[in-house]
This record gives structure tokens, sequence and C-alpha cells, in this order.
């Protein structure tokens, strides 16, 4: 296993956003066992640490690779690109209009206790999710990093209001 390695070549992967998450998790169990720290327990002190800073580049790797958001963040990495996460806001006005429904929905949702609007909820934002990462996979495959960024943006926004829909249902 190289150092320099990026996480798809570490996996054995082209550095793509559609991954075979199944090949993903067959390697990821091959290189725990590889490097896994109980395996160094009798080692000397440098090859215990070595191994567990090994695991711990694998388990980061796998993570990123796992996640669609995370491997798009990783992949516009790769190229150089700044999405702008932190600094560009700007989202297409009907994108927020639909943000906006969704929220005032969600909250209308937990003020009834109204767990079959909450699934409701999330089974939209499921559809609008996976529009997005079709849009962004198609985005990246033909390199428009700029638009892959914006797409990207709005897909970690949609990925926050599921999790606070999720965290709705789970307080029912």
């Amino acid at each position: 296993m190289n150092r320099d390695q990026n996480h798809f070549q570490l996996f054995g992967l082209q550095p793509r956003f559609d991954v075979d998450l199944g090949a993903l998790d067959v390697r990821y169990r091959e290189l725990q066992r590889e490097v896994h720290p109980d395996r160094f327990a009798a080692a000397p002190q440098a090859e215990q640490r070595a191994s567990m800073e090994l695991a711990t580049r694998v388990n980061d790797a796998y993570r990123t690779l796992k996640s669609p958001v995370e491997r798009a963040k990783y992949l516009l990495k790769l190229h150089g690109v700044d999405a702008e996460l932190e600094t560009n806001t700007a989202m297409p006005a009907d994108f927020l209009a639909q943000q906006m429904e969704l929220r005032e929905a969600l909250e209308e949702a937990v003020a009834a206790d109204n767990g079959a609007k909450l699934a409701d909820l999330r089974d939209r934002l499921q559809g609008g999710r996976a529009a997005l990462l079709l849009e962004i996979e198609t985005q990246l495959g033909a390199k428009g990093w700029k638009d892959a960024a914006g797409t990207l943006r709005r897909l970690m926004f949609m990925e926050k209001l599921g999790d606070e829909i999720a965290a709705a249902e789970d307080d029912l």
C-alpha cells in the first residue's frame, strides 16, 4: 500500500463518481485484514503505529468513497476545484423556494406529530436527491467541475434536510 495513493487508487477503483459499492466493500475488508492493528499487537512499536495510521487512512478513504456527497467533494478536490462550500451560498431561486416549502412542511408535520407526513416528506426528498445524484454524476463524468460544485452544494442542503426529517421521525 503506497502512502501517495489517492482514495480511489487505494481501493483499486477508477476515479469517478459512479463507484461499484460492492467492490468497495470487498476491498475494504481485504485492506482491513492487511492493516488491522490487532495483527501487529506483538510487533515493534513503530510497526504498531504504522498499522494504526494505515487503518485510519483506510477507514477515512472508505467513508469518503462510500458517501456520494463526500465522494463528489473528493473528486472535485482531486481535480483542484474548490467547491466553495463555506463561501458560496448562491442557489437557484426555484431550489430555494422548494427547500423553504419542504422545511415548512417539516415544521407542520412535527407540530402535528404526523408520522405519515414525515414519511411523505422523506420520500419527496429522496426523489429530489436521486435526481441530483444523477445530475452530479453526469457533470463529473463530463468534467463540468463548476456545475458539479453547484450541484454538490444543493445536494448538501438536501442531505441536511434529510437528517432533520430522520431526527423528527426518530422523535415520534
